[in-house]
């Protein structure tokens, strides 16, 4: 089975790489721009591993600009000073993986960081027809014109999407 998501490392940077290739063939990323990112924000890229200890999922976050999102396969050269919100530029699974938990697991994870570093809202690109799985995780579609344009590289059915993030308290209350 599929240990806990852990901190990613220069080592897992093939092991990601092998994943995007399947997860993403049409939007698929040189290992340059995965390493830059674990570079710049190290704390907000995560892999998960099989029994073996081979990567079988990864997921990659940073501070961004509400609805902006980085070209694909480029480098950023920086992370923008005026980042407001964190932005999940990927999660993705090998198809073993899927359907076992971990992708919400990693929802989750990425919550409570948002939430630890004073982040009220995370936003991301759903491709590949997961806007439905990323709504049943919180995120709504956010639509506007200036967004169509960017979006336009990442395929017909791209979606930008944003989850707000009430204080944690307020997610501790029961609900009546």
């Amino acid at each position: 089975m599929y240990q806990v998501w852990r901190a990613m490392t220069d080592a897992d940077l093939d092991g990601v790489v092998a994943v995007a290739r399947i997860a993403f063939p049409d939007h698929f990323e040189d290992r340059d721009c995965f390493a830059e990112r674990l570079t710049l924000y190290p704390t907000g890229c995560r892999v998960l591993t099989n029994a073996a200890g081979a990567v079988v999922g990864y997921g990659i976050a940073y501070p961004w600009v509400e609805s902006s999102m980085p070209p694909l396969n480029a480098t950023i050269g920086a992370l923008p000073r005026d980042a407001s919100l964190l932005y999940l530029h990927d999660l993705a699974l090998m198809p073993e993986a899927r359907g076992s938990g971990a992708a919400r697991g990693f929802v989750g994870w990425l919550v409570d960081h948002a939430r630890a570093e004073g982040r009220s809202r995370i936003a991301l690109v759903a491709v590949n027809d997961a806007a439905p799985f990323w709504e049943g995780q919180g995120f709504a579609g956010l639509d506007s014109p200036a967004l169509r344009g960017k979006l336009a590289s990442y395929g017909d059915d791209a979606r930008y999407m944003v989850r707000a993030l009430p204080p944690s308290d307020i997610l501790d209350q029961p609900s009546v």
